[in-house]
């Protein structure tokens, strides 16, 4: 898994890929296949904590963009990545940026391991959330709510260096212990995350045992 999430990787225009793992056996793994790996602290409680590292073993400019791929997301394509890399940078006003695609199906609205953005109509976001968001009200039609209003974030961020710095020594709030989504200490403190809809099918991005069957049965076709 980690290999096809790594490959995919270093066909971005990314100038450097590197697999960060507190894990001994996923460096093994890594470097079993050629990738460079940085081993980080294992007392993160997040992977933009265990990121902020990164940057900082890195010696990272703080006007550089650092691209965090979850090494559970099977299939993301590299126009992804440059997607949420060119949006970051296009917008100096916002320190992280994310990426979103539309739910189709009433299983993943109701699906706690789906995460649902909403954001404003200057796609800036405003929360994200486990839970179902928004509500529909009885007298809007189903069908075209979903369509317009239900969107599952991407496990996919581009985070400006200077951020990661001022993120790694915020506390974490009590929204994002309670729905364990660490983008919400971003925003509890005022912080504004840019979002748009993905270009393209983002692949499987793996929480389940039902996902992971998925990814083999997609990898093996």
């Amino acid at each position: 898994m980690i290999q096809h999430v790594y490959e995919s990787a270093c066909q971005s225009e990314a100038e450097k890929v590197y697999i960060a793992t507190d894990d001994t056996r996923i460096r093994d793994a890594a470097e079993s296949f050629g990738a460079k790996v940085i081993m980080t602290a294992t007392d993160h409680i997040s992977g933009t904590d265990r990121l902020a590292e990164v940057a900082s073993t890195l010696q990272l400019k703080n006007e550089e963009i650092i691209v965090n791929l979850q090494g559970d997301e099977i299939g993301m394509s590299a126009s992804l990545m440059h997607q949420v890399a060119k949006g970051l940078h296009a917008h100096p006003d916002h320190s992280i940026a994310t990426l979103c695609e539309r739910i189709d199906n009433d299983a993943d609205i109701h699906d706690p391991n789906v995460v649902k953005v909403v954001f404003d109509q200057n796609n800036t976001a405003l929360y994200f959330s486990r839970a179902t968001i928004p509500h529909r009200g009885e007298s809007q039609n189903e069908d075209q709510f979903r369509q317009q209003y239900y969107f599952k974030h991407l496990g996919l961020y581009a985070y400006r260096v200077e951020y990661l710095k001022k993120f790694s020594i915020t506390p974490a709030c009590e929204l994002e212990h309670s729905e364990s989504l660490e983008q919400l200490r971003a925003l509890y403190t005022g912080e504004k995350i840019y979002i748009e809809e993905a270009c393209t099918s983002a692949g499987i991005g793996i929480d389940t045992e039902e996902d992971l069957i998925r990814a083999r049965q997609q990898i093996h076709t």
